[in-house]
């Protein structure tokens, strides 16, 4: 038993739980109104399935769009199963919740991020440098909102991989 809390990581289990039960809902009934999801994750991670073109132009993290065409959404205890159109070829992809970095629904302005530094040796270095306080404040999990931006075009029919950072601060 620890002598501390690690809310850290409970807060990634409840953000993960939403996201887990958001897409359920969708998987159930389709995307209510508006809403649509920008899912960013980890393709290195190891419960990641992706075709190997993709993890190849995606070496490091893959930027996902749920909005219009999709199919096979399959949400699981620990990830979700869905099949986007990249240029009229359907690939069907894996997902784990442990892979997401941030998903964002900008539709509602709202977002999470997770700030982990599991696996990224130069992270683990820099956090061994910082004091404990430093240390703890940057390993915080981050519930934010995205600002929005002028509502774009409606997109094509099919799966976009697309740059998250007018979403981050």
């Amino acid at each position: 038993m620890s002598d501390k809390i690690d809310y850290g990581t409970l807060m990634h289990d409840a953000m993960r739980s939403l996201i887990r039960k958001v897409l359920t809902d969708v998987s159930e009934n389709g995307l209510p109104g508006a809403h649509h999801f920008f899912i960013t994750f980890d393709t290195r991670h190891e419960a990641a399935e992706l075709a190997d073109w993709l993890r190849e132009r995606y070496p490091a993290e893959m930027t996902i769009v749920i909005q219009h065409w999709f199919e096979g959404l399959d949400v699981r205890e620990d990830g979700f199963f869905v099949t986007l159109n990249f240029g009229d070829a359907p690939e069907p992809l894996y997902v784990p919740y442990d892979a997401i970095e941030t998903f964002v629904d900008p539709s509602v302005e709202f977002g999470l991020r997770f700030e982990t530094s599991e696996g990224d040796d130069a992270e683990e270095s820099h956090l061994a440098e910082l004091s404990e306080e430093s240390r703890e404040d940057e390993a915080e999990t981050h519930v934010e909102e995205a600002p929005m931006e002028e509502e774009a075009e409606p997109a094509p029919r099919q799966a976009e991989v697309v740059s998250l950072d007018k979403f981050r601060k």
